[in-house]
């Protein structure tokens, strides 16, 4: 691990002393502001082109933020014409633009169109990986692999994110993260992050942010940072939408959006759907295990088969109304359905020895399984948008409310095959409630150009509610009430929040930054017994500096401290004994897991539109959140006695150390574009009791697009991410690689594709191994990830632009960047 620290900052130093030695500091910047014409109100996403005198391809460009605002680096000293046009405006053209230096553009004027439009399709490329100061911008729009995919197969692209064959997620190694969907959060990833992400179709993906480091403007909760879900959605006039259909050997799924705006006033659904056609997973367990005394041995093998389905469906509404140039309501309400069935069958043999006695006995059984897991949310939001005369001035009230409801199902019975005893088997079903309610202030205030404070407040108010009733089978043969493990839990939680803080440029814009500080007060209640849970508050700084070293490289270095409030999942009591020797439960007694995160990043533009990102990290966490296992040669639940029992479920385990080093790549050569993003990362454990845990790990993915011409490309991505040593055993490696074609017709309208995901492997084998006190145990599964897609794209719409009355006008210098 030190010798990638050394190398992270040797690199850095290269490139460093590399662009003084070529004077890059001689390179221009272009900014400005574009604004409408008739309204004075800014233009976010309008495109920006820099050409090069009698050219028809652009050389460089950007596009508006949501306030209007672009900045192009990296431009040689000369002579330019530059454009500027947005769906529904006019072209915008300057001519003879001499750079030599920083160039201000001042305010660009778009004029609407007078009107009404035929189909019209805007085809503006953005970076696939935007670089900002506090957080990363993954844009999907010409990912062609995860066509016809799922938000986790988008997410398997993003730089500093990792995901396992079981779909489970990190950031920069860690699994604590919040997820967002909009910015805002959603109990459907409350119940099961991975069931939630399979829910979202890739076609309804706008953006992905990442947020290693989060300001104080952000809940503190989630060590490993924010990932931050953004869905497409239109703020054009006029009504369109698009249709994605996708079928496969695998998965399939489809959606649809329409959008319509009219004046000042919008409206957006949505519904989409998906389902993982059945596939069948062999598996095979290998465990060896002494009692206490260590007097009996008992090797148990396990081989057999499941059967596993998943399913998923969403739906939306938005309205949009801009009161006044100044004031805006936005009302959403979302729905969301995923659920997952599971059956199978597994062979037991068993065989116990009495190592005093010299004696064995051979126990052979059939174990018979189904579980069901389905789970319901619907998310209701209100937003009210004020701004003001003073650009970027802003007031900013959220009211989310959100309520899920899930059932977690199981059945299993073990009929033994070589021995004369009666069956054992249980029926368990556990449905629950959880309910969030956020409330949120957040006002801007800028003081100076370059100082700017943001303060506000924040309550949330969670209640989690479930009832396990558990039957098991009698000796008669009969599934009777077990009130022993039959109960309800409830769990409460308020959160508090106030924060304040500011952006700021100092040295004459030597270093740009961020900087806050966030406190959080949190009280829990819970009735399950023998459980008290202590009051707590905590003080959150966080920061980020930035320093452009010229016009094509920049570094910067951020901190924040964070914690991780264990989940509904983690707190959840139920007691999983779908399979009799590898039971599962929660723990209402768990403390918040502390984090202390360090980041230092370097980035580097080339001028063929070429990119790198190096960021070095140091993460630290104490009350550290994960799953461990234990053996139990008998392990009583109730009135129920089970034997040969591996118990898992989340502990608060001693502190954790993370170092690494994250870099990605992009390389344009002709037609040709490639990519990469690599991880490379230490993980150290110290567990009191236990012996120092040292695991290192990585992962590498490379992916590789061409434009074939005639509208006509290709993709091929690599991915493999090695094994890791965790605190009682061996996590699998594996690999897995995808190539897709998509062809646009009708105008670029729409398009077809076809994808393959490891078309030349049906499985991908996962081997583990996991000890512990007492016990050794390997395991086998063969995972079938091997499936072949068709998909299918449409886009509609014709536009309607209107020009605005001249009284409804503000200046364009007094705008608080509100916008259409």
């Amino acid at each position: 691990m030190k010798n990638i620290c050394i190398l992270f900052f040797l690199i850095i130093i290269t490139f460093s002393v590399k662009a003084q030695n070529n004077n890059a500091n001689n390179k221009g910047k272009i900014s400005g502001k574009v604004i409408d014409a008739a309204t004075k109100i800014p233009v976010d996403y309008a495109t920006i082109s820099v050409y090069k005198p009698g050219s028809t391809s652009p050389i460089n460009g950007a596009s508006t933020d949501p306030k209007g605002n672009f900045s192009i680096d990296n431009i040689s000293p000369g002579t330019y014409t530059v454009t500027a046009d947005f769906l529904g405006y006019t072209r915008q053209t300057i001519n003879n633009v001499v750079v030599n230096g920083a160039l201000s553009l001042g305010n660009i004027l778009l004029a609407p169109v007078q009107n009404q439009l035929k189909d019209v399709v805007v085809n503006a490329k953005v970076p696939t990986v935007e670089n900002k100061i506090d957080k990363l911008v993954y844009n999907p729009a010409n990912d062609l692999t995860s066509q016809g995919g799922v938000a986790l197969d988008v997410l398997q692209k993003v730089p500093m994110v990792t995901i396992d064959i079981n779909g489970n997620v990190e950031l920069m190694g860690n699994t604590n993260i919040q997820f967002l969907i909009n910015g805002k959060p959603s109990t459907m990833f409350g119940s099961s992050i991975t069931d939630a992400l399979q829910a979202i179709p890739a076609s309804q993906i706008k953006n992905i942010e990442v947020i290693t480091n989060p300001g104080a403007k952000y809940d503190a909760t989630g060590t490993g940072g924010i990932i931050n879900i953004i869905l497409k959605d239109s703020k054009v006039q006029g009504v369109n939408g698009s249709v994605n259909l996708s079928a496969g050997t695998r998965l399939e799924n489809g959606s649809f959006n329409i959008n319509a705006r009219k004046g000042n006033f919008g409206v957006s659904a949505f519904f989409s759907g998906n389902g993982q056609l059945t596939s069948t997973t062999p598996s095979s367990t290998n465990r060896t295990s002494y009692n206490s005394p260590r007097d009996t041995l008992t090797q148990l093998y396990q081989k057999g088969t499941s059967a596993f389905k998943r399913s998923g469906y969403r739906s939306g509404l938005s309205l949009n109304w801009d009161i006044t140039p100044k004031d805006a309501l936005t009302a959403a309400f979302n729905f969301n359905h995923f659920g997952n069935q599971s059956s199978g069958s597994t062979f037991q043999d068993q065989n116990t020895l009495a190592t005093l006695s010299n004696s064995s006995v051979d126990q052979q059984s059939v174990n018979y399984s189904n579980s069901r897991f389905s789970a319901n949310s619907s998310d209701w939001s209100l937003a009210y948008k004020k701004t003001f005369n003073k650009e970027n001035q802003e007031l900013d009230v959220l009211y989310n409310y959100s309520f899920g409801t899930n059932t977690n199902d199981y059945s299993q019975q073990q009929d033994y095959t070589n021995v004369n005893l009666p069956a054992i088997g249980s029926i368990g079903s556990n449905p629950g409630t959880d309910k969030e309610t956020d409330i949120s202030i957040d006002y801007t205030q800028p003081i100076t150009k370059d100082f700017t404070i943001e303060t506000g407040a924040k309550a949330v108010i969670e209640n989690l509610a479930n009832s396990v009733n558990t039957q098991t089978l009698n000796s008669n043969g009969v599934y009777a009430p077990n009130p022993f493990q039959t109960y309800s839990f409830t769990y409460g939680r308020k959160v508090f929040a106030y924060y304040l803080s500011s952006s700021f440029s100092l040295f004459n814009n030597f270093i740009d930054g961020k900087a806050g500080l966030r406190y959080e007060y949190t009280t829990s209640t819970s009735d399950f017994p023998n459980t008290t849970i202590p009051s707590y508050g905590i003080l959150a700084p966080s920061f980020v500096l930035s320093h452009k070293l010229d016009k094509t490289e920049s570094i910067k270095f951020s901190y924040s401290y964070r914690l991780e409030r264990p989940d509904y999942r983690s707190l959840n009591p139920f007691y999983n004994i779908s399979d009799p020797h590898n039971i599962s439960t929660g723990d209402p007694n768990l403390k918040p897991e502390l984090g202390h995160n360090f980041e230092l990043g370097y980035n580097k533009s080339f001028d063929k539109g070429g990119n790198i990102y190096i960021a070095g990290f140091y993460r630290y966490n104490t009350n550290d959140l994960q799953s461990f296992t234990t053996y139990h040669d008998s392990l009583t639940i109730g009135n129920q006695k089970y034997t040969n029992v591996f118990l898992t479920q989340r502990y608060n385990i001693g502190r954790e150390t993370t170092e690494g080093v994250n870099l990605y790549g992009s390389l344009p050569i002709g037609k040709l574009n490639l990519r990469s993003n690599m991880f490379f990362a230490d993980r150290i454990t110290d567990n009191p009791g236990s012996p120092q845990v040292s695991g290192f790990a990585y992962r590498i993915n490379l992916n590789g697009s061409y434009d074939f011409g005639h509208d006509l490309a290709g993709e091929v991505f690599l991915n493999y991410r090695s094994s890791q040593k965790g605190i009682q055993g061996t996590n699998p490696a594996f690999m897995f690689y995808n190539f897709a074609l998509r062809k646009q017709i009708l105008n670029k309208k729409a398009s077809i594709g076809i994808t393959a995901a490891n078309p030349f492997n049906q499985y991908v084998n996962q081997s583990a191994t996991t000890y512990g006190s007492g016990f050794y145990q390997t395991s086998l599964r063969q995972i079938p990830l091997r499936s072949f897609g068709i998909s299918l794209m449409y886009k509609f719409g014709k536009l309607e632009f209107k020009k605005e009355k001249e009284d409804n006008a503000t200046p364009a210098d007094d705008t608080g960047g509100g916008g259409k």
